[in-house]
């Protein structure tokens, strides 16, 4: 099932996720439903935050980049309860990023080509990784928002004041995409 995006201005994309057990309910139905929200809004990730759901749950599918970056053909995952515990400061790179859950807006940040992870993936098998490429850029995305953090917040105050318009367009709702987003309701 195909599930509406929360929008920039929703208050879960602002809370710290919790962890799950690991039993939680429907969890691979859940799970489904984000690769499905997923491929009908034409991204790469989703963090249950994005669907009004402040657990530690994210899905990466990288197989339609597998063109330009073979390595991630077939790369369609589920990271349950994902925590970055380091990254590597010295090896960083720039690059332009969007989020579904603020369309019309692509910034270049800066992020670590490398990071340590842990995650549950979707058969619940326990992962402590070092994660290069990017991988890790996608994976920082993603787990910023289990931490209440967006693309956004990584930019500096000039370029923050730059798109200010098109944030209160968001949170007003003043904006239109090609799937349906769920705007906060003053």
């Amino acid at each position: 099932m195909t599930l509406p995006i929360y929008a920039y201005g929703q208050p879960v994309l602002r809370k710290v996720a919790q962890d799950i057990p690991t039993d939680y309910p429907n969890l691979k139905e859940l799970i489904q439903d984000m690769f499905e929200t997923n491929t009908a809004s034409d991204g790469v990730g989703l963090a249950a935050p994005q669907i009004g759901k402040s657990i530690r749950v994210v899905i990466i599918d990288l197989e339609p980049l597998s063109d330009e970056l073979p390595e991630y053909k077939g790369f369609k995952h589920a990271f349950i309860n994902g925590h970055i515990l380091e990254t590597d400061e010295d090896n960083t790179e720039t690059m332009e990023e969007g989020c579904l859950s603020l369309p019309g807006i692509h910034e270049s940040v800066k992020r670590s080509t490398r990071v340590h992870a842990k995650w549950l993936d979707e058969n619940l098998t326990p992962h402590d990784e070092w994660v290069d490429g990017y991988l890790a850029r996608v994976m920082q995305h993603e787990f910023d928002h289990l931490e209440g953090r967006l693309f956004i917040d990584h930019l500096s105050p000039f370029r923050k004041q730059m798109i200010r318009s098109k944030l209160k367009a968001l949170v007003d709702g003043r904006v239109r995409c090609g799937y349906r987003l769920k705007f906060h309701k003053k």
